[in-house]
């Protein structure tokens, strides 16, 4: 085997979002093109004599992938590689293994929640020291290094092994091929009482859990039903594909509508879950009742210290802005501090790592802790599977004793993907032109109170992140917030996030879109989204 430096140009695109660099399938197998990008990367965080820990979520291009970012760190002198066996490991326990081992960061390989295929998304994004996501300054960093690059190095020869842990030679590069549940499975039961939990399944407890034919399927396998006991078969399309057996493994109602649809039937289990394709985001179903998100995050933090890794209670707890209120409304009554931060996990570092806060959570499906620097979806139906242990009551039974102690915040998200980029963000524009029109006017008998375009000053570093996302509040607690996501690979998804809270006793079990009916309407009074879009409706709500 021997370095080989090849000639390159920079290619245009090359932008990491907010998860780093997703696109379709077919542009990252271009030439030059993940050469070009993980060139950036290691040029970027520094290559020589580092360890960095590799892995993804097995979606098509994966195996690929790894092969050639493995001998490009051994051209570029990085010393050890610590790889997921079969190039596999979920976001989470990627996390934990820069964490545990103390490495100089990790290569992630995966688009997340977006589907996998020949013609479908990849991604490859950069972990920290820390564990977390690559902040702002580095991605451009990494950006602008893309755009001047004039070569990249790489070492011509076989493939390395990875079917098996190990340990292997790549040049003078050390390959440590390593189990990707074993670690994080330990972690997770030092912070759950795994007894209470698996003589809650010994009782009968019945759970279903659809792993989305994803990354998660060996760590529920394991974890579930090996160190808890629950029966075989509790998990679901366990064995993750290159496409993920043709599903969208984005865990709502809508992607995972077989689980919905068990978890609404006539022989529903006790308890129902999801995660995504690369294991960082959950859905929450309980025999009859779907938890949101927002509501997850709060029942979380109001009984996390049920649960022996956080008995000594939450130093804090963290949202993103289009998370509704609802923990905060939890925060505010056991006297936590709690913040608001821009969409994107990598907001909440600062925050866990200045142990400011415990807890974090974001609408799109992710909750996390400080055990690890990225959301976490088994960490959190596990949280889920403790407070249900403990509290030996059923998800709906838990939930209406939330609502009723600290009210309901009816909440929704509305999609409209695969706009044009241009005309969305033309849309957005014109929006924000008219937002200091908006205080003091009524809609659909709601008076807005404030609205503005979302920025965060991080209370950790000081730094600024501006044009976040357009909120209108409404006195009394409700409000509609519009942004245009960072995460397809495809023109511009609109999101629509609607909130309404009810403080009760009255009106604590309306249907969700029904109870938000009158901030839907307001949202399209103020923001002409149908009309702007041509869109008839939403293409997801959740």
């Amino acid at each position: 085997m021997t370095a080989v430096t090849h000639r390159t140009a920079p290619i245009a695109g090359q932008k990491p979002g907010t998860s780093g660099l997703r696109k379709k399938t077919p542009v990252f197998m271009g030439p030059h093109y993940l050469e070009n990008f993980v060139q950036a990367i290691l040029d970027t965080v520094g290559a020589a004599g580092r360890t960095f820990v590799l892995g993804g979520d097995g979606r098509y291009f994966n195996d690929r992938a790894a092969q050639v970012i493995l001998r490009m760190a051994a051209a570029n002198g990085v010393a050890r590689m610590i790889v997921g066996q079969g190039a596999i490991l979920s976001t989470p326990a990627a996390s934990h293994l820069i964490r545990l081992n103390r490495t100089d960061g990790g290569i992630i390989l995966s688009a997340s929640h977006n589907p996998g295929g020949p013609t479908e998304d990849f991604g490859v994004k950069f972990n920290m020291p820390n564990g977390g996501p690559a902040p702002e300054s580095v991605t451009e960093a990494m950006f602008a290094r893309s755009q001047v690059l004039t070569e990249y190095r790489i070492w011509e020869g076989q493939d390395i092994d990875l079917s098996g842990p190990g340990t292997a030679r790549l040049g003078p590069m050390t390959v440590e091929i390593v189990d990707p549940v074993a670690d994080y499975a330990r972690l997770m039961e030092g912070l759950f009482d795994f007894d209470a939990i698996r003589a809650m399944f010994a009782g009968g407890f019945r759970m279903r859990m659809d792993s989305m034919c994803a990354v998660t399927g060996p760590y529920a396998k394991a974890i579930l039903e090996g160190a808890l006991g629950a029966p075989a078969g509790t998990v679901v399309n366990a064995t993750p594909l290159p496409d993920f057996g043709g599903m969208h493994p984005d865990p709502n109602p809508v992607w995972a509508k077989a689980l919905m649809d068990e978890m609404f039937g006539p022989d529903a289990p006790d308890f129902g879950a999801a995660s995504d394709g690369d294991g960082d985001r959950n859905m929450v179903v309980g025999r009859g009742i779907y938890v949101s998100p927002s509501d997850s995050l709060a029942v979380l933090a109001a009984n996390a210290h049920l649960a022996p890794g956080y008995r000594g209670g939450l130093k804090g707890v963290a949202r993103s802005m289009p998370t509704s209120a609802a923990v905060d409304r939890v925060a505010a009554a056991l006297g936590l501090p709690h913040y608001e931060t821009p969409t994107g996990w990598k907001f909440f570092g600062n925050l866990l790592d200045a142990g400011k806060a415990t807890l974090c959570g974001e609408e799109s499906f992710g909750t996390g802790s400080d055990h690890v620097r990225e959301k976490d979806g088994l960490w959190a139906i596990l949280l889920w599977l403790n407070i249900l242990a403990v509290r030996r009551q059923p998800v709906a039974g838990i939930m209406a004793e939330h609502w009723a102690r600290f009210g309901r915040n009816y909440y929704s998200r509305h999609d409209y993907e695969a706009l044009p980029a241009e005309g969305a963000a033309a849309m957005m524009a014109a929006l924000r032109g008219r937002l200091a029109d908006l205080p003091g006017r009524t809609f659909e008998g709601m008076t807005v109170s404030a609205a503005d375009d979302f920025a965060y000053t991080d209370p950790v570093d000081g730094s600024v992140s501006k044009g976040q996302g357009v909120r209108v509040i409404f006195a009394g607690g409700s409000r509609i917030v519009l942004r245009l996501s960072g995460t397809g690979t495809e023109g511009a998804t609109l999101r629509l996030y609607l909130e309404r809270y009810v403080p009760g006793p009255d009106g604590l079990h309306e249907e969700v879109q029904a109870a938000l009916g009158p901030v839907i309407r307001a949202a399209e009074s103020i923001a002409a989204i149908r009309a702007s879009t041509g869109r008839a409706g939403p293409d997801v709500v959740t």
